[in-house]
């Protein structure tokens, strides 16, 4: 066993500190004021640099080349140091890190003095005989949490031991299950004692555990560890002080989320039959889409599962299509375009050795080679033994865009959905080309989801230069958000499913994977009962992927009208989704720009509330809407804690409630409990009924001023690039209070096709408006609902929900709103 317990000897090179302890060399670079790396090896000498998941750093990399359109190299702050005696001392704008000589060990805190880490001292950085390197971590009473990635059970992690491993865990308990499908080693500490996040990235992608204070020893200060079985420990300090800064910087280090397309936030149907039906399996899809057209149900696409592949002997072979279910596929995609909708195939990335294809990936040298690095290696696979396509080889990279071209994208597809890609491969030391470096599988499996992402995304952009691509990935690492949509694989069908998937995706959503979701209604188990179906839609809705996929296990199929009596209520929730589809795509922006969660834990946004500590269920979407879920059976009424720091109003009826309190609310089966915070902005869509096809002609925005606030709503075309040349529109809307409300409306950007008319939606919970100025024109008041619905502009006071209905047809520059709410003097009139 090798522990750093002593200094022996340090000196700056090109920015960055070279530290020689008794044990293990450390390089301390500063990349920012608030991101520091510590990369430590017990080898003689450090490996070359070769990161697939950075896309900020501040020295060259082998990968510099496969990622320059992604990554940004910056200068490291100076790394000159002041030797303090027992200590030498690195200082950032924000940040001091303390470096102490005997035992060795790294300290960082804020300019107040505040402990943000302190290393384990004594037992800091570790290798054990077999190998593997552990990091120890101080741990405080205080401390919270969150992250991890995809991880079951509770928001809160204090108190877990978690592996990071991609597995197939079809039927997986989201209480329990412990790994499932994403490898994303990050997390965020926050202290309640002195209320600052900061997070650790630990750039390795070996299989590694994180222990959060289960273990324990009298011997030592209560401690946490990491540990990888193999490579560096490259670790990445990231600071906050704030969640939200800590997120925001993480992704500035592994990105942001992409810039999916609009319609990929509509309904997507999906299900295992359909394409496991004997023949006309093309006709099933499109007979789909129809009828949720009859039924008043939007839809904009379908996940096309891998049944569409079968052979003969009734394996799925990829690439490969089934011409008694698809009898013409480019037709096919023809008539889904026609219905308004995109069809997302199925694509695995392990080649069955039955599949006619094999043979040319294997003489290509295209799959992930045995130990000797000669023959392919095989593994047990769905359907047999398997090879896997070795993403890190240009020659796999080629050869697997060449086939995705000519059996999917040349069709017309645009949408892929990549599949059982974990690379479950048993041979741990199984040799990837890396390059040209050559290494173990055990080193690089969650590397391997997310370049057979970055493929799919080469690939329509080959094929189509100027279509946005829609991928989504069940595996991943840290990254994947900058290539694709991801969900939670293949949940059981259970009340705790519905409620447990929901911390899933808001850890998923603090580790910079703003855009995810999970099979609505389960994907395995007998059909969802009614209400459980019911109340999965009502949550699914706000997931930024919504999609109601099944395999079930008694022989029926999810559908949204399975239940006829029942299905007015899965209408009812599913338009609810599109009308705030305009707020939904500008969150999506906000993530795509800041690393923002579009639904994030109430501790996100409140984080000065000690009573969130703790809370997994409830959450906000974006900053705005606070979303409680009924999440049990029989549920008559809910309790819902609404945070400190805002005024609430229920979405339906506008009653207001002070934060800090613990309300309990009635419910029935179409109850979805909404509250919407003081200060928020919300674009709304009326009467959208698909994102393809639909213009918004009517933009409805949802305003309670009494906070001073803004939010920037944006617009584009949701299929093209054009946005990168300009052609988008960002308006920044604020509210600003002085006498009166002024509303502010600041546009850029070169996209014109706007909505045609403004409805605003303004809450006045105290006084109504004694006047409304739209740029010192002052608008019409009518006190006859009917009458203001008929005209063209003008404002009208609804006494029962106080609110100002305000509309005009649309300005396409600059302009502010006037609210007035004097009170007028009636008697000495």
């Amino acid at each position: 066993m090798k522990i750093s317990n002593k200094i022996i000897s340090l000196k700056n090179i090109d920015n960055y500190l070279e530290i020689t302890t008794n044990a293990a060399k450390y390089r301390i670079i500063l990349l920012n004021d608030n991101i520091v790396r510590v990369r430590c090896t017990f080898d003689e000498e450090f490996q070359e640099e070769a990161s697939y998941a950075l896309v900020m750093t501040a020295w060259k990399d082998k990968m510099d080349e496969l990622l320059k359109d992604e990554r940004k190299q910056v200068e490291a702050i100076s790394s000159s140091y002041e030797d303090l005696g027992n200590y030498i001392l690195l200082t950032t704008k924000s940040l001091n890190i303390n470096i102490y000589k005997e035992p060795f060990g790294v300290e960082i805190t804020d300019k107040q003095g505040n402990i943000l880490h302190s290393d384990l001292k004594e037992k800091s950085y570790v290798k054990d005989s077999l190998g593997r390197i552990y990091h120890y971590s101080c741990m405080d009473d205080e401390d919270y949490f969150y992250g991890f990635g995809e991880k079951a059970g509770y928001l809160n992690k204090k108190k877990r031991r978690m592996r990071m491993h991609n597995v197939d865990t079809i039927g997986y308990d989201s209480e329990h299950t412990d790994p499932l499908y994403k490898h994303i080693p990050f997390y965020i500490k926050f202290n309640n004692k002195n209320s600052i996040a900061s997070g650790i990235f630990y750039n390795n992608s070996y299989d590694s555990t994180f222990d959060m204070g289960c273990e324990r020893s009298g011997y030592w200060n209560k401690y946490s560890y990491f540990c990888a079985d193999g490579g560096e420990l490259d670790t990445f300090f990231i600071y906050g002080p704030k969640i939200k800064d800590v997120v925001r910087n993480y992704t500035d280090l592994t990105g942001k989320t992409a810039m999916s397309t609009k319609y990929s936030l509509g309904y997507m149907g999906s299900t295992m039959y359909y394409t496991e039906l004997d023949k006309d399996s093309d006709k099933a899809i499109l007979r789909f889409l129809d009828r949720c057209k009859e039924e008043g149900i939007p839809c904009d696409g379908f996940f096309m599962s891998s049944g569409y592949t079968t052979g003969e002997d009734g394996k799925r072979y990829v690439f490969n299509w089934n011409y008694d279910r698809f009898k013409n596929p480019e037709d096919f995609v023809s008539q889904v375009k026609e219905k308004g909708a995109c069809v997302a195939p199925n694509i695995k990335p392990g080649m069955l050795i039955s599949n006619p294809l094999y043979k040319e990936f294997d003489e290509a040298g295209a799959y992930i080679k045995d130990d000797e690095g000669e023959k392919s290696q095989t593994d047990r696979y769905w359907g047999g033994q398997a090879s896997f396509v070795d993403f890190t080889n240009p020659k796999g990279r080629e050869l697997w865009k060449k086939h995705l071209k000519e059996s999917l994208v040349s069709l017309g597809i645009t949408s892929i959905w990549n599949d059982n890609n974990e690379y479950e491969i048993n041979n741990t030391e199984a040799i990837c080309h890396f390059e040209g470096m050559k290494k173990e599988i055990s080193g690089l499996r969650p590397i391997m989801p997310n370049l057979m992402a970055l493929m799919a995304k080469e690939t329509v952009a080959e094929v189509y230069q100027n279509i946005r691509p829609y991928i989504v990935n069940r595996a991943g690492f840290a990254g994947i958000q900058r290539y694709a949509q991801t969900w939670a694989g293949d949940n059981n069908t259970s009340w705790k499913s519905l409620k447990f998937n929901i911390p899933v995706m808001l850890g998923m959503g603090l580790s910079g994977v703003a855009n995810q979701g999970c099979d609505i209604g389960g994907f395995f188990g007998p059909a969802p009962e009614p209400e459980l179906f019911v109340r999965w839609v009502q949550n699914g809705i706000f997931q930024p992927r919504f999609s109601i996929h099944s395999c079930n296990t008694d022989n029926t199929v999810t559908e949204p009208w399975m239940y006829p009596s029942y299905t007015k209520y899965i209408k009812e929730a599913i338009k609810l989704r599109y009308k705030l589809v305009p707020y939904l795509y500008s969150l999506l922006f906000e993530a795509s720009k800041e690393g923002s969660p579009i639904m994030r834990p109430l501790i996100y946004e409140f984080q000065d509330d000690k009573k969130l500590l703790e809370e997994s269920f409830d959450f906000m979407l974006g900053s705005s809407i606070l979303i409680a879920n009924v999440l049990e059976k029989g549920a008559k009424t809910r309790k819902v804690y609404l945070p400190e720091g805002a005024v609430w109003f229920d979405w339906d009826t506008k009653q207001t409630y002070e934060g800090g309190q613990t309300i309990e609310v009635e419910v029935s089966l179409n109850s979805i409990p909404m509250f919407f915070r003081s200060g928020a902005i919300i674009p709304i869509a009326e009467g959208l009924a698909n994102i393809h096809n639909d213009s918004i002609e009517t933009l409805k925005l949802l305003i309670e001023p009494s906070e001073e606030s803004s939010f920037v709503l944006y617009e584009d075309d949701g299929v093209t690039n054009n946005y990168k040349n300009g052609e988008y529109l960002k308006t920044l809307i604020s509210v600003k209070r002085e006498n009166s409300v002024k509303i502010a409306f600041e546009k850029e950007g070169g996209y014109d096709k706007q909505p045609k008319e403004i409805n605003i939606d303004l809450i006045c919970k105290d006084i109504a408006p004694v006047q409304v100025n739209l740029r010192d024109k002052k608008l019409a008041m009518f006190l006859d609902i009917k009458e203001w619905e008929l005209s063209e502009e003008g404002w009208y006071f609804d006494i029962e929900q106080k609110t100002t209905k305000i509309k005009y047809k649309n300005i396409n520059e600059n302009h502010d709103l006037n609210v007035n709410f004097s009170v007028k003097d009636l008697i000495s009139i």
